[in-house]
């Protein structure tokens, strides 16, 4: 599942946010799109919070809904920026149905290609409100965030944040610019909103666990794999509209999604690792074309010796787990549930049974993204401080090390990884859809994978 749910307007239930998309309409017919400047001043009262949507798929849509739904003064999303015009098309179609006239995004303000970013973001007013939405993929966004903080606007931008090291060191001196510059960022790890996990750290921190001992994460479930590419799509396009399965374009599956777990951890311990080690493979009969392995086993060492552990699988017709568990020298807890449910508990002693439960905190009244953005758009409006781009960063890197000591089949440093120069697409800030791909298929259609002891990814 890649995108969050959001809560209707209209219903208390919530649905994913490709789902969303799914609801709302179906493709519309692709059009020609130009870039018109947009007038300094829309037809819109000054408090409005103007929007730019960069990248249309599922989680864009999705964040745009939770913004709308946030109370406290008008919200309008004007402008919008993809790769590709049939998914811009049928977002604002989704979106427009939804929401109407609070989505006002005529063609002159709607862009395509790989500089629609910057299009999109100068739609907006530096040192208001505003919001520039980088929605799209983790190889982009260390690019993406510093035109949005050199352009003076606050930024939202969703996981993952880098596809590697370099990526990483980006965004930190973004999140420097941007501190200094006084402006608002938020990064989609929206776990960290939940008021019941915010309970349980807080009881943690109170020492209710005692000292920790070991943390584990599970993300256990079906994920297809990647045919060949279709002799009528070019490679670029290929590889950038399955971005969960190029290392260049996301970091890959393993970096994309369990970056969620990963970030809980380091929450969790209040620290983040020094090093990092772990297996991973595919099975036997694997016909997947993509980069990614199918099983993943990450460990992490804290600077005090605790562990923390990801268990990643993504094969169908196996046992599902989704869910983060603390064990402290006095009891243990669960941190997190499934597709990351607010399912936080405590335990009289070891056991994870539910007749061993010594506290449970209630169902949480609204989403973790909805709180998320509550959270955001009150910083705006009363300038309250919030930039959590350099956490985001270092989460990112804690996945980053994780990721590499699997592929490379070596324990990775913090140190080293931090100083790493290695790019998988140097160039990627230059690229045109006219560019060549940093990687091909072979002759079978199936794309380069780690193999360790020889891959080199730090």
């Amino acid at each position: 599942m890649l995108g969050p749910p959001f809560t209707s307007p209209a219903a208390s239930s919530t649905a994913s946010r490709r789902q969303f998309l799914a609801r709302s309409g179906s493709l519309a017919a692709a059009t020609a799109l130009a870039g018109v400047a947009l007038p300094h001043v829309h037809a819109v009262s000054d408090d409005t919070v103007r929007l730019a949507l960069i990248g249309c798929g599922g989680r864009g849509s999705g964040a745009v809904a939770n913004a709308m739904e946030v109370s406290g003064g008008p919200i309008q999303l004007v402008a919008m920026a993809d790769l590709f015009e049939n998914r811009l098309a049928s977002a604002h179609k989704a979106l427009s149905s939804h929401f109407g006239s609070r989505v006002d995004v005529p063609k002159d303000r709607q862009f395509i290609g790989f500089d629609a970013f910057r299009k999109a973001i100068d739609q907006l007013r530096p040192n208001s409100g505003d919001i520039a939405m980088l929605t799209g993929y983790a190889g982009f966004r260390p690019g993406q965030l510093e035109y949005a903080v050199e352009r003076g606007v606050h930024v939202f931008m969703e996981k993952s944040f880098a596809a590697d090291p370099p990526g990483v060191r980006r965004l930190l001196q973004a999140a420097d610019l941007a501190d200094r510059k006084g402006l608002k960022i938020a990064a989609g790890l929206m776990c960290r909103h939940s008021r019941n996990r915010q309970e349980l750290i807080r009881r943690i921190r109170d020492g209710e666990l005692g000292e920790i001992l070991s943390i584990r994460a599970y993300r256990m479930e079906p994920s297809g794999p990647l045919g060949p590419k279709p002799a009528t799509v070019s490679d670029l396009e290929w590889q950038l509209r399955n971005f969960t399965k190029f290392l260049w374009v996301s970091g890959g599956l393993f970096a994309e999604m369990d970056i969620h777990q990963i970030d809980e951890l380091c929450w969790i311990k209040d620290a983040w690792p020094e090093s990092a080690h772990g297996i991973g493979g595919r099975v036997a009969d694997s016909t997947d074309c993509s980069q990614n392995l199918d099983s993943f086993s990450a460990e992490w060492t804290f600077p005090d010796g605790t562990k923390a552990y990801d268990v990643v699988r993504y094969i169908p017709n196996c046992h599902d787990e989704f869910a983060t568990f603390i064990h402290g020298t006095k009891r243990a807890a669960q941190f997190s549930g499934n597709i990351h449910a607010a399912t936080v508990r405590t335990y009289k002693d070891q056991r994870i049974r539910r007749d061993n439960i010594d506290w449970e905190a209630p169902k949480e009244e609204i989403t973790a993204w909805q709180a998320q953005w509550n959270d955001f758009l009150d910083a705006i409006r009363n300038n309250k401080p919030m930039n959590q781009t350099r956490r985001a960063a270092l989460s990112n890197l804690a996945d980053i090390i994780g990721r590499a000591a699997i592929h490379m089949g070596r324990v990775i440093t913090w140190e080293e990884a931090m100083a790493s120069t290695f790019q998988f697409f140097p160039d990627i800030d230059r690229l045109t859809m006219e560019s060549e791909p940093p990687i091909r298929a072979d002759a079978h259609g199936r794309y380069p994978v780690p193999i360790p002891g020889k891959w080199k990814e730090i």
